[in-house]
C-alpha cells in the first residue's frame, strides 16, 4: 500500500524539554515518510529547548521553531495556544493529516508510515494513534477502549480536525479526550492501533501521596468532562486492584464526588456529555453482559478440550 499519497504536518508544543526534545527530533528525522512541515513551538522555555531546536533548522528545512512569550504557569490551555500558533504556520500548506506530537516521546522509523497507512485504508478514520509505554507500564487495553487516542501523539485527518474546531482551551486538562470524543460524536472513527507504540520519557511521580493527589484531580476531570457516575464507580473499583491499591481508587472516586458537590463547571457541551455517557453505559453493558461472559467461558472450555484432544 502506498502511504505516500497522504502527506502530514506535525505541531509540537514544548516547554522546558531540553532533556528529551533532541531524542524526539532524531525519531522524526529517522522516519521512512517525513512530514511536509514540523513546527516546534517553544512555550516560553527558560532552558536549552530553543537552542536544541535551532541546531536542526539548517539541517532539516521542514523544521520550524516558533517562540512564545515567557510565563510562569504550566497548563493545558497554554498548550492549546501553542498548538494553534503552530497550526497558523501550516494553514497554507497542502496536507492531509495534522499531528499533535509531544516533545518527550520517541518511536521507530516506520511509525508515521504505519499510521498513514491506516488513514489510507479507512476513509472514515478521523483520529489515529498508538499506545504509549512509560517505563515498565502501559494502558491495559482489556479495560481501556481502543477508540480513545492518547495525547502523546494524535494524528487527525484534516477534514476531521476542521470539523471539530480543533482543540478546546481547558486549563485543567482533557483537551485530547475532548477532541477525540467530539470526532466520534461527529461520525468519525477514532482508533488506537496496538501493533506499534511510542515511548514516553518524562518521569511521573509514583509515591502514594502523589498518586492520591493525582487521582483526585483525575476524578475531578472525569466529572467535568461529563463521566457517568456508574462508570466512575466501576473505574474506581478497578483502580483499587492496582498499586497503590485502595488509595488510588478512593482518590479517583473522591475527586469525582467533590466535583459534583461543588458544582464544578463543565467546559463541554451537553450533547458531548450525553454522547460520552451513552458510550460508557454501552461499554459497561458489554463488559458485564452475562450471556457474553458465558459464551466467552464456553469458547475457552472448547479450546482447552480441542488442545487436549490434539495432545492425545
Amino acid at each position: 500500500m502506498n502511504t505516500c499519497v497522504l502527506s502530514y504536518v506535525l505541531i509540537t508544543p514544548a516547554r522546558n524539554e531540553e532533556a528529551f526534545l533532541e531524542e524526539t527530533i532524531h525519531s522524526v528525522m529517522s522516519q521512512t515518510v517525513l512530514p511536509k512541515k514540523w513546527v516546534i513551538v517553544s512555550d516560553g522555555s527558560t532552558d536549552r529547548t530553543d537552542d536544541i531546536a535551532k541546531k536542526y533548522l539548517t539541517i532539516c528545512s521542514w523544521i520550524e521553531l516558533v517562540r512564545m512569550p515567557e510565563r510562569r504557569d504550566r497548563n493545558f490551555a497554554a498548550k492549546v495556544r501553542c498548538f494553534n500558533a503552530g497550526a497558523k504556520r501550516v494553514q497554507d500548506e497542502a496536507f492531509d493529516i495534522i499531528g499533535n506530537l509531544d516533545a518527550d516521546v520517541t518511536f521507530g522509523s516506520g511509525y508515521f508510515e504505519y499510521l498513514l497507512s491506516k488513514f489510507v485504508a479507512d476513509a472514515q478514520l478521523g483520529v489515529a494513534g498508538t499506545p504509549f509505554v512509560e517505563g515498565d507500564s502501559a494502558y491495559d487495553y482489556r479495560f481501556t477502549p481502543t477508540e480513545h487516542v492518547s495525547g502523546a501523539c494524535q494524528l487527525f485527518r484534516r477534514e476531521c480536525f476542521n470539523q471539530i474546531g480543533g482543540y478546546v482551551q481547558v486549563k485543567g486538562g482533557g483537551i485530547d479526550w475532548i477532541a477525540v470524543t467530539t470526532a466520534r460524536m461527529k461520525g468519525w472513527r477514532t482508533q488506537t492501533f496496538l501493533d506499534h507504540c511510542c515511548y514516553h520519557h518524562r518521569p511521573m511521580g509514583t509515591a502514594s501521596v502523589g498518586r492520591l493527589r493525582s487521582n483526585f484531580r483525575l476524578g475531578q476531570q472525569d466529572y467535568y468532562l461529563g463521566g457517568h457516575p456508574l462508570w466512575q464507580f466501576s473505574r474506581a473499583c478497578y483502580q483499587m486492584t492496582r498499586w497503590p491499591y485502595l488509595v488510588g481508587g478512593l482518590g479517583l472516586f473522591a475527586g469525582y464526588v467533590w466535583g459534583w458537590l461543588i458544582g464544578l463547571e463543565r467546559p463541554v457541551s451537553a450533547d458531548l456529555v450525553r454522547f460520552h455517557q451513552r458510550e460508557q453505559i454501552d461499554r459497561l453493558m458489554r463488559l458485564f453482559n452475562p450471556i457474553r461472559v458465558v459464551r466467552k467461558r464456553k469458547a475457552e472450555v472448547d479450546l482447552a478440550r480441542s488442545q487436549n484432544h490434539a495432545q492425545l
